[in-house]
């Protein structure tokens, strides 16, 4: 506090005395200062020649912070130019803290701070200063806006919001490798003295780390830092502000650095020489022991891969790392026998999978170790000679006869004698015994190869002074065939030929099937009995290869002549005794085309016209067909045009019909036929000849008199009918068109109201009465209407 005293009575000395001059100065307000006091003149009504005092910042007082006095913390004085001191002059405060944190004397102008401020809470306050006549009560001068300033003190320490830290380094880092950077922070002014300058220094953790002061880098210290002697660190840094000087404030925080691994160890054995012992009767594949070399190293650098050196021994063993432990895993790749070998000694290589080229100085990264493998004699079943017996018995062999023998033998070095026995599982019926000292194997019932080929059992030997050591063996037995079924020929027993059929054709290929055998294990003869063979029309030839073909002998077969032909052919096979059978074939005579396929082979078609084939057959049936659908419909014709000539207007299925068989809908209808044209002469045309039709020569032309224009309807129809009767190029090339012309006969003569009176006044309606009842409502109807008329004039 004394220091920041002695700091602003300085300042004040300087600018009294007129040392500096002010940052920026305005006519109408300026900032005088005076021993104890800030004095500001607000602007005001004043000769030109008055002087005007300087201040360094014309708008702004300054107040400490944290003033800690029993006296409200005097700010500075208001004074205006036109105040005489007479006390006619009222100043007013207003704006930020005006009331509660600042209050002014009303006469003199004297700005006070009433409570203790924090320039980290708010910096600055913006104020506005007035002077009011007492009197009147109206301002003397514009209202003036000033600054009040809280000047800092040094009242908080930096701040480590980060920390505590956590980093990580390399072991073996050369110096000045970079580690972290940390950062404080100050809440102090950093525009206002040393006051949030801060400075960083190292109070834990050396001499293996080292801090720059100003940016707060870490960075080591010391070269080879290894973390397999020493991996975690704590390091303590102080942050301290006023540059660091006796008196400022300081904190802390803790930095946590761990050196991460390097590949910087190789693996080594604990020793050189590993002893193993596996007993002979080890599976193969199975572990038979563990060695490990020791890495110091963490992580991947410390991964091994282990190797057995080609050697003695060695094409017996594989070795396999085991991940999670880091073990090498000696596995046995052959089985081992006691009494063929009883040790074996083999070398194993342990190195790392990942390297690190800075360290290849120091030395290759593995090491060897000697492997001895001691082989323990254990107590063997008894071994067979063989993995697999196959034997040959003929069927029907009698009972008892001997097909074949088995061996076993104990290995071990006291060798025991051996027992033998069938499995009952694989031999539940019992068709073969052994001797079970011996291990001869005999019948024990009739073998028959076409009800079981094949038999497949187990035998079992075990050792005398110890029954629980079995072994067994597959036993494979064939039965071999006896000759005692002759062959047959194999499907189909019946086959076709053409009737032009030409010598040497083949018409079917045959093969033969045995119940002894399968076919690929005989040899097939194929001939013709010796009857069929005097004067064949068919022969067989043997082709050689267990088949034969069915061979024509004659130009052309007749169905009528015969139609079935039976052909006996002969066939043996090669065993001993040889067996042979006759197998009668079906020949059928078929009609074929050309090329050879076959067309019929039914009896029908025998009494069919030679020569005559099945197409032509079918073109003549279509042919009859459409003749009749021809003089059918030439038929019909006939009577439709009969019809024609009496039919109505109702049944003119050629073209349109106009027909009318309504009494008419008077000149107001407009849908019904217009009869305009029948009365225009000038719809006559011309003769003309018609263009679809050559016109006969002798053919007259029509004779079309002229029409008046009053001719009647009736006539004119008439006129017309007689000319279409004698014109030959009349319908059915034309439309007819009738006309149900009532004529001048009618009883209520024309309905058309062309002939209507003038006027609807003049017309009576009574005679419809007289017409019937269904008239008589009409009649009234009109009636009514023209008595309701209310433009009629009675």
């Amino acid at each position: 506090m004394l220091t920041r005293n002695s700091l602003s009575l300085l300042l004040w000395v300087l600018f009294d005395g007129g040392l500096l001059t002010p940052l920026q100065s305005q006519p109408q307000q300026t900032l005088a200062t005076e021993p104890r006091e800030n004095v500001t003149h607000l602007p005001g009504q004043r000769p030109h020649f008055q002087r005007v005092k300087r201040g360094w910042v014309w708008n702004q007082f300054f107040v400490l912070e944290e003033y800690m006095g029993s006296e409200p913390q005097y700010v500075g004085k208001l004074h205006s130019d036109l105040d005489k001191g007479e006390g006619t002059v009222k100043y007013t405060l207003s704006g930020d803290g005006a009331g509660t944190v600042f209050t002014i004397d009303e006469t003199t102008g004297d700005i006070h701070a009433i409570r203790s401020l924090d320039r980290e809470e708010k910096p600055f306050y913006t104020l506005r200063a007035q002077a009011v006549d007492i009197e009147t009560r109206k301002p003397l001068e514009p209202e003036s806006e000033f600054i009040i300033k809280v000047q800092d003190i040094n009242d908080n320490e930096p701040k480590f919001l980060d920390g505590p830290y956590v980093a990580t380094v390399p072991e073996m880092s050369p110096v000045g490798a970079y580690v972290l950077q940390v950062k404080a922070t100050d809440a102090d002014d950093p525009t206002y003295g040393n006051s949030a300058r801060v400075v960083y220094s190292i109070l834990q953790g050396q001499p293996y780390f080292s801090i720059d002061p100003k940016t707060g880098v870490i960075r080591t210290a010391l070269p080879n830092m290894d973390r397999e002697v020493k991996e975690q660190y704590q390091v303590l840094i102080q942050a301290k502000d006023m540059g660091g000087q006796l008196g400022g404030l300081a904190g802390t925080t803790i930095v946590n650095i761990t050196l991460t691994d390097v590949n910087d160890n190789p693996p080594r054995f604990p020793k050189s020489i590993f002893h193993l012992k596996v007993p002979e009767s080890s599976p193969i594949g199975s572990a038979i022991g563990r060695i490990r070399a020791v890495d110091p190293d963490f992580g991947q650098n410390a991964e091994i891969e282990y190797n057995i050196v080609p050697g003695d021994g060695g094409n017996l063993f594989d070795i396999v790392t085991d991940e999670d432990t880091q073990e090498g895993v000696i596995k046995l790749k052959k089985s081992l026998d006691f009494e063929t070998k009883k040790a074996y000694t083999f070398k194993v290589e342990a190195s790392n999978l990942h390297l690190d080229h800075r360290f290849h100085s120091a030395g290759p990264f593995k090491d060897t170790a000697t492997v001895k493998t001691s082989v323990l004699d254990v107590d063997e079943p008894p071994v067979f000679s063989k993995p697999l017996y196959t034997m040959e018995v003929y069927e029907d062999t009698p009972v008892g006869t001997i097909i074949g023998a088995v061996t076993a033998q104990d290995l071990d070095v006291g060798s025991s004698a051996v027992r033998y026995f069938i499995d009952w599982k694989s031999d539940g019926d019992s068709y073969f015994t052994i001797d079970g000292n011996e291990g001869t194997i005999a019948t024990n019932e009739l073998l028959d190869r076409e009800s079981t080929a094949q038999y497949n059992f187990s035998i079992i030997a075990s050792k005398v002074s110890n029954p629980l050591l079995t072994s067994k063996v597959n036993i494979l037995i064939n039965v071999l065939d006896v000759n005692e079924f002759p062959p047959e020929i194999s499907v189909p027993y019946e086959t076709a030929v053409c009737e032009n059929a030409k010598p040497g054709q083949i018409i079917q290929i045959v093969s033969a099937a045995d119940r002894d055998l399968s076919p690929a294990g005989q040899q097939f003869s194929f001939r013709l009995s010796p009857e069929a063979a005097i004067k064949p029309n068919f022969t067989v030839r043997d082709f050689r290869n267990n088949t034969a073909g069915i061979e024509t002998r004659r130009n052309g077969y007749s169905r009528r002549q015969q139609e079935l032909y039976f052909l006996p052919v002969i066939i043996e096979d090669s065993s001993y005794p040889v067996q042979s059978s006759t197998n009668t074939m079906t020949i059928r005579v078929c009609r074929c085309d050309s090329d050879g396929t076959i067309l019929s082979c039914n009896v029908e078609a025998i009494f069919l016209p030679v020569g005559l084939s099945t197409g032509a057959l079918i073109a003549i049936l279509l042919c009859i067909v459409i003749l009749l659908a021809i003089v059918v419909l030439y038929v019909a014709l006939r009577r439709q045009k009969k019809k024609d000539t009496l039919m109505t207007s109702k049944e003119d299925i050629r073209d349109n019909v106009i027909h009318y068989d309504d009494e008419g809908g008077g000149e107001e209808d407009t849908q019904a036929f217009d009869i305009g044209a029948l009365r225009n002469p000038k719809v006559i045309e011309e003769n003309k000849i018609r263009r679809d039709i050559k016109p006969d020569s002798l053919c007259l032309p029509r004779q079309r008199p002229p029409v008046e224009d009053n001719t009647d309807i009736r006539d004119f129809i008439h006129q017309r009918l007689q000319e279409n009767d004698v014109d030959p190029t009349a319908p059915p090339y034309d439309s007819l068109a009738t006309y149900a012309y009532e004529g001048s006969g009618s009883v209520a003569e024309s309905l058309s109201s062309i002939d209507s009176l003038t006027t609807e006044a003049d017309q009576d309606y009574d005679y419809l009465t007289d017409w019937g009842p269904r008239f008589k409502v009409l009649a009234d109807m009109f009636g009514e209407e023209e008595s309701y008329n209310p433009d009629k004039v009675t």
